[in-house]
This record gives structure tokens, C-alpha cells and sequence, in this order.
């Protein structure tokens, strides 16, 4: 029975490792990357809709992506969207497409990009220990329901203490290739 929270918990802890990675691919490295814009919406007619719902985005180029809106009345508000978004980038328009030139990261800006990934690096590792606690407390309840001895319950724990160690190590890696990528010139 203890195998299941076992699973449970693991398939969650994968869940974390797969949104901790998304939250990384919006960093970006001084390359254009259309996942750059994933997490920005605009105003559609008075829903906040998802950019990439509305537009056509493209990266012709390595330094600039391109923002096709299917709807031109929509360029401005892609645009303000855009400027109030922690991207750091200007977007400019001829009146069909909205190119964006991204820059050479600064180091300063480098510096400040690695400290987000960190960041969001030990959030996830401390929703990871979250899960592993949940679990362990789920273990707890089975031994005082006796449907587990004691030894039982320590060699659940102890394993649900591997799931956790190999899960934050790889967090740990993830951050750091982000961190390398992030260094690169």
C-alpha cells in the first residue's frame, strides 16, 4: 500500500520538475525564443487571452522575434503588454508585425536573470520537500492505522527520502545548465 504513496508523490514531484522547467524557458539568454512570450496575455475583447492565441510568433532570426496579430486592432495593446512584462524589451511596429530586437544581455542583467533562476530553483526544490512531508505524513497515518509496522514505515520513509534526493538533484542540475546557458556570450 505504501508503494502508492510512493507513486503519488513521485508523479507530483514530476509535475514540480515540469513547471519548474516552463518558468525557465521564459528566461531568456540573449537568443530569440518564441517561448519568450508564453506567459504574456492581452486584452481580446475584454478576455486576457494567452499572446500566442491571438498572433503568429516567429524568430527569423537569432536575436529577433516577429508578432504577427491575426487582428491589427491588436498591435497596440500587444505592444503595452509587452512594455509592462518583465522582459526588458521594445517592441516596434510597421503596421503588420511587431518585431522585437532582443539585445545582448548586459553582465548586470546576466547576473540579475540568475538570481530569478535560483529563485525559482529552490521553489521548486521546497515544493518538493512539501510533497516528500505529505508523504511521510500519509506513511504515519497508515502505521497508526496499522496497516504498516514500524519497520515498514522506516523503510518507506527512507525511500521516499531517495525520491526526494534525486528529484533535487535535479532541480539543482536544470538550474545550473540554465545557469551556464545564461553565462554564455
Amino acid at each position: 500500500m505504501n508503494l502508492d504513496v510512493h507513486k503519488t508523490v513521485e508523479e507530483k514531484m514530476k509535475k514540480t520538475i515540469s513547471v519548474y522547467k516552463e518558468d525557465l524557458q521564459s528566461i531568456r539568454a540573449g537568443r530569440a525564443n518564441t517561448s519568450l512570450l508564453d506567459k504574456i496575455t492581452v486584452d481580446y475583447y475584454g478576455q486576457m487571452t494567452p499572446l500566442i492565441q491571438v498572433a503568429s510568433v516567429s524568430a527569423p532570426e537569432p536575436r529577433l522575434l516577429t508578432i504577427q496579430p491575426w487582428d491589427l486592432k491588436l498591435i497596440p495593446v500587444i505592444e503595452k503588454a509587452i512594455l509592462v512584462s518583465d522582459l526588458g524589451i521594445n517592441p516596434t511596429n510597421d503596421g503588420k508585425i511587431i518585431r522585437l530586437q532582443i539585445p545582448q544581455l548586459t553582465e548586470e542583467r546576466r547576473k540579475d536573470l540568475i538570481k530569478v533562476v535560483k529563485k525559482n530553483g529552490e521553489n521548486a526544490k521546497i515544493s518538493v520537500r512539501n510533497l516528500r512531508r505529505d508523504g511521510i505524513d500519509a506513511i504515519k497515518k497508515m502505521e497508526k492505522s496499522k496497516d504498516i509496522d514500524e519497520d515498514e514505515r522506516r523503510n518507506a520513509e527512507e525511500k521516499m527520502q531517495k525520491i526526494t534526493d534525486k528529484f533535487i538533484e535535479e532541480i539543482d542540475s536544470i538550474t545550473k545548465n540554465k545557469e551556464d546557458e545564461l553565462l554564455e556570450i
